[in-house]
């Protein structure tokens, strides 16, 4: 019998090297994925742990299934009050933007390569996508956050930008395998991917809500364990049924995240540590299945790519996505700089490799390379170049909230979480102005980190999060009085 000990005590060494890692990246100010996949690195057949790793498929599978629990942790933890505003432009550079980028940065590689056409625009696909999570953990570190709707825009395009570039890397393989013979093949297959993604991620997201505010578990610590089960169903039976698992697994996450939901707090805490584990996984693995020995050969021609993808194509695909929007030039430029490459492009490099495309292994490479150049390069200077161009804010100190919402307690009621829009009745006004209904109770306000116990004279802000203890139809009474339109302001006109 084949003993699996020394795999497991492997694979937790490695993860709690991973975890030290990224204290060790937030003190550096650089992207905690560079330390894994130099971790994965250390330990492959070419460093000092000696592990021979080359199960390319097994890799891909892990890294699409890690891929989607991140993206999910990302729609859930994104609050749709910010990305609305920015919502075309986001929406722009997720699709044209990632489009602009690929055929610029292919054409480049093309020569750069010496390879055919359709090779030159795999490799431009591949490298297409952005990872804005390494953006936003060097900026949590260092306690600053981009203002003027960059960060939300960021957000937006990072995890709605994985399906357009999953979709052109995988029609570049199919046209480079022969699989088919050109794009308009192909373009049925993108409408259907979009539509299918669309729909069945926002109604897994729609069951999920009910399941978690309707079914009484019994038990806290399987809420979590419902979500989670929600989001692989989300991203598996999208996939199944020929849509973009991706894009349903965010979407759904989206839906869930910004609605109200049992334990929210303990439901938002265990994706934020699934993805950690995600991400250190996913990067360790992709360290090992790199081979140092050829990274020298290709440097120089990577090198090249990784600049032109930088200095080059992304700026022209921001500029030319975000034209009809007229954002700040000083804006674009920090959008154009913060185009990091992470795991989406090293496990997209992964597909040439299963389908036994000749040009594969230089591809893969070359990518791991051009990753590591982008991480280097804008990683370590985006505080630099953000604080340059005048659009860096401090974040407020925030703690974590002493309350957070439970169980129906016998009488139906439980505590609920929602938070006051500019413009909306709560704002300004004191509690004994507001006229809730007897049956609802404001226990707590959470005004940018800091905890107010209210009394009959605290007055409520916009941007306030406030903790109520009501039950279903009370909570939505108080919900919507709250959240109305101010009658006393102007309306225009």
């Amino acid at each position: 019998m084949l003993s699996s000990e020394p795999e497991l005590l492997a694979a937790a060494v490695l993860v709690i090297a991973g975890v030290l890692a990224s204290k060790l990246a937030n003190r550096l100010g650089v992207p905690a994925l560079l330390l894994f996949l130099g971790l994965g690195m250390l330990a492959g057949s070419d460093g000092v742990g000696g592990i021979d790793f080359a199960d390319v498929e097994l890799t891909q599978g892990i890294g699409v299934a890690a891929l989607a629990l991140i993206l999910f942790d990302g729609g859930i933890a994104t609050r749709w009050e910010s990305v609305r505003p920015v919502l075309g432009p986001g929406s722009v550079l997720a699709t044209a933007g990632v489009a602009i980028t690929a055929v610029v940065t292919g054409l480049a590689a093309t020569v750069i390569l010496d390879v055919p056409l359709e090779v030159g625009l795999l490799l431009g696909a591949i490298v297409s996508s952005t990872d804005a999570a390494a953006v936003f953990s060097i900026l949590r570190s260092r306690r600053a956050g981009l203002k003027g709707g960059i960060q939300p825009m960021l957000e937006l395009e990072s995890g709605a930008n994985d399906p357009m570039a999953v979709f052109l890397t995988i029609g570049l393989v199919e046209i480079v395998s022969g699989d088919t013979d050109s794009w308009w093949s192909l373009l049925p297959m993108f409408a259907q991917q979009v539509v299918l993604g669309a729909v069945l991620g926002v109604a897994a997201g729609w069951l999920g809500r009910l399941l978690l505010n309707k079914v009484n578990l019994g038990i806290d610590g399987l809420y979590p364990v419902l979500t989670l089960a929600v989001a692989v169903a989300a991203y598996a039976g999208t996939v199944l049924l020929g849509g973009s698992g991706f894009l349903a697994v965010y979407l759904c996450g989206l839906w869930l995240g910004n609605h109200e939901v049992l334990h929210r707090n303990s439901v938002l805490r265990f994706h934020d540590a699934i993805a950690w584990l995600a991400q250190i996984g996913m990067f360790l693995v992709l360290g090992l299945l790199v081979f140092p020995r050829d990274l020298p050969e290709v440097a120089g021609r990577g090198l090249l790519v990784a600049v032109v993808l930088i200095v080059v194509a992304r700026p022209v695909a921001v500029v030319l996505s975000l034209l009809p929007f007229r954002v700040p030039v000083r804006q674009q430029a920090v959008v154009a700089w913060v185009g990091l490459r992470g795991a989406t492009p090293i496990i997209l490099a992964t597909f040439p490799l299963v389908a036994g495309i000749p040009e594969a292994v230089l591809l893969f490479d070359v990518v791991f390379f051009v990753v590591l150049t982008s991480v280097l390069l804008q990683g370590t200077t985006l505080g630099p170049v953000s604080r340059l161009a005048g659009v860096t804010v401090p974040m407020p100190n925030r703690m974590p909230a002493p309350l957070e919402a439970g169980s129906p307690l016998p009488d139906g009621t439980s505590l609920r979480q929602l938070e006051i829009p500019p413009g909306s009745f709560g704002h300004g006004r004191a509690l004994v102005e507001l006229r809730l209904p007897e049956r609802a109770l404001l226990v707590l306000v959470d005004r940018e980190g800091t905890y107010i116990v209210p009394t009959g004279a605290t007055r409520l802000a916009a941007g306030d999060s406030v903790l109520l203890l009501a039950d279903d139809g009370t909570f939505q009474e108080a919900h919507d009085r709250l959240t109305a339109p101010d009658p006393d302001l102007p309306t225009g006109g």
